[in-house]
C-alpha cells in the first residue's frame, strides 16, 4: 500500500504566490505520509488573458516551473505530478498543456500533452465559453509511466469524457488514472464526480484527480472536489471547495485481486 494524495488549489494570477501555496500544500500532504502527489491544471496560473500564458511557456527540461516540480520532488523524495505547464510547441503563438511525471530523484520521467482541448460554449444564457485551442496546441502521444508507484496513465481535465483514451492505456497495463483539472463549477456539478468514478469502474483503476477549486482572480470559478477514487467506484478521500490535499492509500495488490475476480477488462470485444 502508498499514501497518494491529491491536491486541490485555487490558483491565482501571479505565478510566485502559486509556487507558494504549493509548496505549502505538498508539505502538508508529505507530513502526512504521501508518497505520490498531484497538483491541479494550471497549477502556476490562472490567467487573465492568453498571453498571460506566453509570458511563462518554457522549453522542456528549462525553466522555473520545471525547477520547482523537481526540486519539491528531490527535496521531500516523493512522485511529483506536475499539474500542467505551458511548454513549448512548435508553433510560435502556442503552447502544449503539458503534464509532467518526476520520480523521487527530482528527474522527470514522463511528459504528457493535454490530447482533447476544451472548445465549448458551457452556459448559452450567460456566454460562459472556453476556447483552449486559442492558447495551446494539442497533443498526439497517449502516455502510461512505468514506475515503483505502479503503472500511471496521464490525462488532463476533458480528457475524461473521452472513454476510449483510458481503454487504450491497456496496452499499457495502467493502474492509476491521474486526471489534473480546472473544470467548471458549471459541468462540475453535474458531470465531475460521475466522470471520475465512471473512469474508474470501467478501466479498475484507481482515479487521482487534482482539480481547480473556487472563485478565481480572473472571475472563473472552477467546481473544486478533488478526490481519489478506488477500482470499485469508491471515493476514497475528497476536498470540496479551497485550497487542500485529499490523501488515501491505494492498494495494487487489493487491485489485481479484483481484476481476477470480476475480469471485465478480458471480456472487452
Amino acid at each position: 500500500m502508498i499514501n497518494v494524495a491529491a491536491i486541490q488549489m485555487v490558483s491565482t494570477t501571479t505565478v510566485n504566490e502559486n509556487l507558494n501555496i504549493a509548496q505549502k500544500i505538498i508539505a502538508e500532504a508529505v507530513s502526512k505520509n504521501a508518497k505520490f502527489i498531484t497538483l491541479p491544471e494550471n497549477f502556476p496560473l490562472m490567467a487573465r488573458q492568453n498571453n498571460d500564458y506566453q509570458a511563462i511557456i518554457e522549453k522542456f527540461g528549462d525553466g522555473p516551473l520545471q525547477f520547482f516540480l523537481s526540486e519539491q520532488s528531490k527535496q521531500h523524495h516523493i512522485w511529483l505530478l506536475g499539474g500542467t505547464i505551458p511548454l513549448e510547441s512548435d508553433k510560435s503563438d502556442k503552447a502544449l498543456a503539458a503534464s509532467l511525471l518526476y520520480n523521487s530523484e527530482g528527474e522527470c520521467v514522463a511528459s504528457y500533452e493535454k490530447i482533447h482541448l476544451f472548445d465549448v460554449l458551457v452556459n448559452e444564457l450567460n456566454d460562459e465559453s472556453y476556447n483552449e485551442s486559442n492558447i495551446f496546441e494539442p497533443g498526439d502521444e497517449l502516455v502510461v509511466a512505468q514506475t515503483e508507484v505502479g503503472n500511471i496513465g496521464l490525462s488532463v481535465c476533458y480528457d475524461l469524457r473521452f472513454p476510449e483514451l483510458y481503454r487504450k492505456m491497456h496496452d499499457d497495463d495502467v493502474q492509476i488514472i491521474t486526471a489534473p483539472s480546472a473544470f467548471t463549477a458549471t459541468t462540475g456539478e453535474v458531470h465531475w464526480e460521475t466522470l471520475l468514478r465512471a473512469r474508474a469502474i470501467e478501466n479498475l483503476c484507481y482515479v487521482i484527480a487534482s482539480n481547480q477549486g473556487g472563485m478565481h482572480e480572473n472571475e472563473r470559478e472552477t467546481w473544486g472536489h478533488s478526490m481519489i477514487v478506488d477500482p470499485w467506484g469508491k471515493i476514497l478521500a475528497c476536498v470540496d471547495r479551497g485550497p487542500g490535499v485529499a490523501i488515501a492509500a491505494i492498494d495494487l495488490d487489493k487491485q489485481i485481486k479484483l481484476r481476477n475476480n470480476f475480469p471485465a477488462l478480458s471480456h472487452i470485444k
